[in-house]
């Protein structure tokens, strides 16, 4: 028989599951109430969790800020479910009611789930609602737009040529980093404002522009949190991060982008990379543009491209003012516009001043108060309304910010020359030695100390380059200098300056303005006579230089004991110079005064470090033993010293052989400028390392006694700065040795410092070859010197060394007078890049200037000579002659 085979069912999972399933039917119904007890509770709940969430959305939002979108999602939600629970409140009753005694079971047991189940599932989405509603962050800062638009002043006039330069190199050249610089008030800021404003105009070019200040004190971190705020990053978990990490996260975004980013007022050098940002190069395509008053901070920056910002050229200065008093003022009295230039132009050109003064005349509706502003702009402009508060504390911070106490004093001694004056920073050098301010240096590093500080002021826009060697003080940066001065703390700093240069005091201040006096400066005054003699024991230095001084009383300096430096150069007086009890006295300047004598006593001057004599054309006798016993002295300038007419006494007697003896016994001159009359005198100067070392400037005149010099002579004056050849009849040239490599010949032979050469009346000289070593060579003068036929021969000198040559390539002005044989000044085109004036008077044979067709594009520069010269240069072709006509002004005959 076969199996029989039958089903086996466990029925235990079914059977749980059904259970389950009507236990929980069951519960609808019979927990109902619970359910609709617990929802009304758990919703008011819900409703003030989300009215909280609510208020910080609108703080949020008042702040500028987004909600997120799963705050404005979960709010939707809220709305949806308070919606749900209300309509079952209403159905709650009649539901209730349908339930048996006790609520465990219903009359409509289908309806009761129904309901039952919604009001269970209504519950759960309140609770779940409730416990997503706490938000961390409710809202985000809103996206930006790429530019922001800053406000800017309707008049703006003066910077157009400058922007288009800086809008050129952001967009086409190639540059990364770009500075602009210039002093303050002078339009730095208004400047970028233009240039932030005009990528309004093109937003496609940047994916992000931002804008920070940063001032004095500088902080990464606001700079960073200013970043963040235009990318969208700034939060209060932005706010906990470290420095490192805020870095790290602006890196992570602008890597990817094209930004710009504009930094205004920067004093010091910004540490890019520890901002976060990705470090332009000069072929990126992203940029950093900065504004400082420091030129040296753009260097600091690494800035491939650097911007001046100038002050104001009169035409622009007088356009802003006149917008700023307004038409209404300047038409009121027909003598007003007049009187308003002369205020415009005691503003220098500066837009801060121009502003400030423009407004405050702006009411000024009578000929009376313009001219009574211009009497307070000269004399004390600081007490002119709005200059102290607006102007000058402005500018002040360039002066606190400078390196040092000694940069600050030598800035406020500038404030002693007059307005406009053209300072020489050799003489400057000298006063600031004599003053004790650098006694931690001597010699050349005192000297090197001076010229680093005259760098600083000027890369500080406190300065201003006017030519080599030649600085100038804007006037209101000068006005800004003598309030400082008038604020300093008399009794703590122990300084008190009394300056009236300029002001055209016909008389000397009364005897009682002296008394507690440090510092004085008379120059440029109509001053005649100084009889009286002050009391001023303070008194360390008296600028007193001018035109019409022509009397000095015995006793004036007789109690001027602290004296250390005294200034009468340029005056007409040429009697005695009484100098008892100036034990003190360290620099005494007679530099082109009428002096005739020197004083036995000046020998008695044992602490004088500097002396300057130069083109004193009357003096006619210094006494023999003067010059030798000044033996602390540094400084001795002799350029041009002497009348032709010599007293037998005096050292400059002859041929200035008694002179050089003299100078010899001088173990600590490191700065000498002096004329010579004799070849052996001129040896024995080279026979000297102390006075070859300190030549600066060598005239040679009239000698009589040699035909020729050679290069290593005159090249062994390491330090010659300007040379001067005048009536050597019998001279003819200066050999040059061009055996040996290319190299040393360049280098032995070479007048590295030479900046000035001027050659008059020298009739048998044939040429200039040897100019070609002076590779720094600024001004070139030949004059009646009528057997030159070329400047410059060039077939006697190597082609190797021609070759390796870059002749006059930073050369700014030539003059070639009474040449009447010069028919060459180079015989090859030259660029001349740095070339101002070319002057040519009087050579008939010159028909062919040395002028490169590039130098027309590249440069600027005007070409002085006589009409019928210049109709008869003969050019290489019709464009190059077309290219320099603009370039030539006509001369008469």
């Amino acid at each position: 028989m076969g199996n029989v085979c039958s089903p086996s069912f466990s029925c235990d999972d079914t059977v749980s599951r059904c259970l389950h399933c009507t236990v929980r039917r069951a519960g609808y119904i019979c927990q109902l109430q619970d359910n609709l007890h617990n929802l009304e509770k758990e919703l008011e709940k819900l409703i003030e969790a989300r009215n909280d969430v609510m208020i910080k959305v609108t703080v949020a939002e008042q702040q500028a800020m987004k909600r997120l979108e799963q705050v404005q999602g979960w709010f939707s939600r809220v709305q949806d479910v308070e919606t749900e629970a209300e309509k079952l409140r209403g159905q709650s009753s009649l539901a209730v009611q349908q339930l048996c005694p006790g609520g465990f079971c219903s009359k409509n047991c289908k309806s009761s789930y129904k309901f039952g189940k919604k009001v269970y599932k209504t519950l759960r989405a309140v609770q779940n609602l409730r416990s997503e509603g706490d938000f961390k962050d409710v809202a985000q800062l809103l996206p930006e737009n790429p530019v922001d638009e800053r406000p800017l002043a309707p008049t703006v006039v003066g910077l157009q040529l400058t922007f288009e330069k800086l809008w050129r190199c952001l967009t086409e050249e190639q540059a990364g980093i770009i500075g602009i610089y210039g002093m303050g008030g002078v339009g730095k800021t208004t400047l970028l404002t233009q240039i932030n404003n005009k990528f309004l105009d093109f937003p496609n070019n940047f994916d992000v522009v931002i804008w920070a200040v940063v001032s004095k004190d500088l902080e990464l971190e606001k700079i960073q949190e200013r970043i963040a705020k235009k990318i969208g990053f700034f939060n209060e978990s932005w706010k906990r991060k470290s420095l490192d990490d805020k870095a790290q996260e602006i890196f992570k975004i602008l890597i990817k982008k094209k930004f710009v980013l504009l930094l205004d007022d920067i004093w010091e050098p910004v540490d890019l990379i520890k901002v976060g940002l990705p470090l332009p190069t000069s072929t990126s395509a992203s940029k950093v543009v900065f504004t400082t008053r420091e030129f040296e901070v753009c260097g600091n920056m690494e800035a491939h491209k650097s911007f001046k910002v100038e002050c104001l050229r009169y035409e622009d200065a007088w356009k802003l003012f006149e917008a700023k008093v307004g038409k209404e003022v300047l038409d009121s009295h027909p003598n007003i516009p007049e009187l308003a230039e002369t205020v415009a132009k005691e503003c220098g050109g500066l837009p801060l001043a121009l502003i400030v003064v423009g407004r405050a005349m702006a009411c000024k509706k009578t000929p009376q108060e313009w001219e009574h502003a211009i009497e307070v702009l000269r004399s004390s402009a600081s007490k002119f309304s709005g200059m102290e508060i607006r102007v000058y504390s402005r500018l002040k911070f360039s002066y606190d910010f400078l390196p040092s106490d000694t940069a600050r004093f030598c800035l406020l001694y500038c404030s002693l020359f007059p307005e406009d004056y053209k300072i020489n920073t050799e003489d400057l050098i000298d006063c600031w030695i004599c003053e004790g301010i650098f006694d931690q240096y001597d010699g050349i590093r005192a000297r090197n100390q001076g010229y680093s500080i005259i760098g600083t002021l000027i890369h500080a826009c406190l300065l201003e380059e006017e030519e080599d060697n030649i600085v100038k003080m804007h006037d209101v940066i000068r006005d800004m200098a003598l309030w400082i001065v008038s604020t300093i703390d008399h009794e703590k700093e122990k300084e008190k300056y009394l300056v009236l240069a300029g002001v055209g005091l016909t008389e000397a201040p009364r005897i009682g303005m002296w008394k507690d006096v440090t510092r004085m400066s008379l120059m440029n005054n109509k001053i005649r006579n100084l009889s009286k003699s002050p009391t001023c024991p303070n008194l360390l230095t008296l600028f007193l230089s001018g035109k019409h001084i022509d009397v000095v009383g015995s006793d004036f300096f007789q109690s001027m004991a602290s004296l250390r430096v005294l200034d009468v150069s340029f005056n007409r007086w040429n009697s005695g110079l009484h100098i008892c009890n100036l034990d003190s006295l360290q620099h005494l300047c007679l530099s082109y005064s009428g002096i005739q004598e020197l004083p036995e006593e000046l020998k008695y001057l044992v602490n004088l470090k500097c002396l300057k004599l130069e083109y004193t054309y009357h003096l006619r006798r210094i006494p023999t033993e003067v010059i030798s016993n000044l033996k602390s002295l540094r400084v001795l300038r002799m350029f041009q010293c002497g009348s032709t007419k010599q007293e037998e006494d005096s050292i400059l007697f002859g041929d200035s052989e008694l002179l050089i003896e003299e100078l010899l016994c001088l173990k600590h001159l490191n700065v000498l400028t002096i004329s010579l009359r004799s070849m052996h005198a001129l040896r024995r100067l080279w026979s000297s390392p102390v006075l070859q070392n300190g030549t600066r400037s060598l005239c040679l005149e009239l000698l009589k006694d040699s035909k020729s010099l050679s290069d290593l002579s005159l090249a062994s004056l390491r330090h010659l700065e300007k040379i001067k050849l005048s009536n050597c009849d019998d001279w003819e040239e200066l050999k040059i040795d061009y055996t040996g490599e290319v190299k040393n010949i360049q280098e032995t032979h070479g007048f590295q410092s030479l900046r000035r050469v001027s050659i008059y009346g020298c009739k048998s000289l044939r040429h200039m070859t040897w100019l070609m070593f002076a590779p720094n060579l600024k001004d070139i003068r030949i004059d009646w010197c009528e057997n030159i036929e070329e400047m410059i021969k060039l077939d006697e000198v190597p082609t190797e060394v021609v070759e390796n040559l870059i002749p006059f390539a930073k050369l700014q002005f030539v003059l070639v007078e009474d040449l009447k044989n010069l028919k060459s000044i180079y015989s090859k085109p030259l660029p001349f890049p740095h070339l101002k004036e070319l002057t040519v008077m009087r050579c008939p044979k010159l028909k062919k200037l040395p002028l490169d067709c590039s130098s027309a594009a590249e440069c600027k520069f005007v070409i002085w000579g006589e009409e019928w010269w210049w109709k008869e240069l003969q050019w290489d072709d019709q464009a190059t002659q077309s290219a320099f006509l603009p370039f030539f002004k006509s001369l008469k005959s």
